[in-house]
């Protein structure tokens, strides 16, 4: 397994972090190979620029090598991050408009079709998030950070691609215990997602942390 892990929160000691250790946790007790990209420890610049937009068109990938190169790599694609108005924040929705590239992501349309599938060594798509609103208001909304990835990414991945998600909703007004069972959560959603770990081993606290 090739995982890369796509993770966004600004405050080390977020709530998202601990989320990321556990998923992190969880692929190296399968012996996974594991890219980590921490956009805001980055510094990744989310606008699409001027001339990069000029080179969008012939897939020029040139600016973001380094993301491209490593979603290539990778046949298990994992996002962590926190859901700021139903979807992703401005860093990671740049990081998609700028390395989901033509030629990377997708074949541009010839005349009269729609765009071919260039994710399909990616067997696996997980996101693992935090909402600040409740589960009924963010499916009123229609969940749209949720559609983006799931449903939108998804289609440019293998056709049989699996899936996983997890949210802890009213994030705003969690608790201890309520992040403690989110945890346990995202525990069981990896057992799932991943299979069972060939090994256990003593991982890092299952404390949860305070953070947006």
């Amino acid at each position: 397994m090739r995982a890369l892990v796509v993770y966004c929160h600004p405050s080390p000691q977020s709530f998202t972090a601990a989320v990321r250790d556990r998923v992190l946790a969880a692929l190296e007790e399968r012996g996974a190979e594991t890219r980590l990209i921490d956009l805001y420890a980055e510094g990744f610049a989310p606008v699409l620029s001027l001339a990069e937009w000029e080179g969008y068109a012939r897939g020029d990938c040139t600016p973001v090598a380094a993301h491209v190169a490593a979603l290539r790599w990778c046949d298990t694609l994992i996002f962590v991050y926190p859901t700021w108005w139903y979807g992703q924040p401005a860093i990671l929705k740049g990081w998609l408009d700028r390395v989901l590239l033509p030629g990377v992501a997708f074949s541009m349309p010839r005349p009269n079709e729609t765009i071919r599938p260039m994710l399909t060594h990616i067997t696996r798509l997980g996101v693992f998030t935090t909402c600040g609103a409740s589960w009924w208001l963010t499916r009123l909304v229609g969940a749209p950070g949720k559609r983006t990835i799931l449903t939108g990414v998804r289609l440019l991945c293998a056709p049989r691609c699996r899936t996983a998600y997890a949210a802890h909703y009213l994030m705003d007004s969690s608790t201890p215990e309520s992040r403690a069972r989110h945890l346990a959560r995202v525990d069981r959603v990896l057992r799932g997602f991943l299979g069972r770990p060939t090994a256990r081993r003593a991982g890092p606290s299952a404390e949860a942390r305070e953070g947006p």
